[in-house]
């Protein structure tokens, strides 16, 4: 297992080599994991105050991405507590026409998406971006099967205590689940911040763009530049990294949720 991670982590370590040296000693065989001569400070300065608006696209990454993932997280773990908690007329039913739903290929609804949004005026805006991805089948779905696993007689002792349904999700329910949803929003925040399909068809002015297409903007300037371009690549991945290492232990507790959960 060692051998196998060093082989998946070594076009990483490579990257980060790279986007510290000279241009010249990029491509240099063998490989100088170590820099001969250090020039990060030149490359990452390009990258963050070059001709390409760097620190715009990160901001608008970041702004899309969190506000996305909060939503998301909001409006599926409510729709998965009713499905799993409710009992309403034609719950079931309901259920799997939405499941049904994540069988249609997302490439199938982007005219129909274009035309609306370009009808309702949230055509070229980041809040139509982050509205085409505040409702998640997959979050849903997996929410919905943790909500299952807890007991039906802790929801029954609330109401009986006379708790509605908001209190009883917000203050029973949500905390007992809390590791799938902290899961959920490591995905959905990964998935938001590595889309490039989405802004490149809904966002035409440059100022909206977020990082993915800020990048394909650099690398049409500084392309056959590598150093240049990993240190592009290696400032994209940050985020992900820090927000991976945040919530690293709430994934673990929640695969081991689920795996206790019968």
């Amino acid at each position: 297992m060692a051998v196998c991670g060093i082989v998946f982590i070594s076009p990483f370590i490579w990257m980060i080599s790279a986007s510290f040296k000279l241009e010249e000693d990029v491509l240099s065989f063998p490989i100088d994991w170590i820099p001969n001569t250090w020039n990060a400070i030149t490359n990452y300065s390009e990258v963050w105050f070059g001709e390409k608006p760097f620190l715009l696209y990160y901001w608008n990454s970041i702004k899309v991405t969190v506000l996305t993932t909060l939503t998301s997280v909001t409006v599926s773990s409510l729709a998965a507590y009713a499905f799993a908690k409710i009992k309403f007329k034609g719950r079931d039913i309901i259920f799997l026409i939405v499941l049904a739903t994540y069988m249609i290929p997302s490439q199938s609804l982007l005219v129909p998406q274009f035309l609306f949004y370009s009808w309702v005026d949230l055509f070229d805006s980041h809040l139509g971006l982050i509205l085409l991805n505040s409702f998640s089948v997959f979050g849903t779905f997996m929410l919905r099967q943790f909500f299952l696993g807890i007991n039906n007689e802790i929801i029954e002792s609330a109401k009986i205590d006379g708790a509605g349904h908001f209190r009883t999700f917000f203050h029973i329910a949500l905390p007992l689940v809390r590791p799938a949803i902290a899961t959920y929003a490591i995905l959905r925040f990964i998935w938001t911040w590595n889309d490039y399909q989405t802004p490149l068809i809904f966002l035409r002015s440059e100022s909206l763009y977020t990082l993915q297409l800020g990048i394909a903007q650099f690398a049409d300037v500084h392309g056959s530049i590598y150093s240049l371009m990993m240190a592009a690549s290696v400032s994209a991945i940050i985020p992900l990294l820090i927000v991976f290492m945040l919530g690293q232990k709430q994934v673990i507790d929640g695969i081991q949720l689920g795996g206790v959960k019968g």
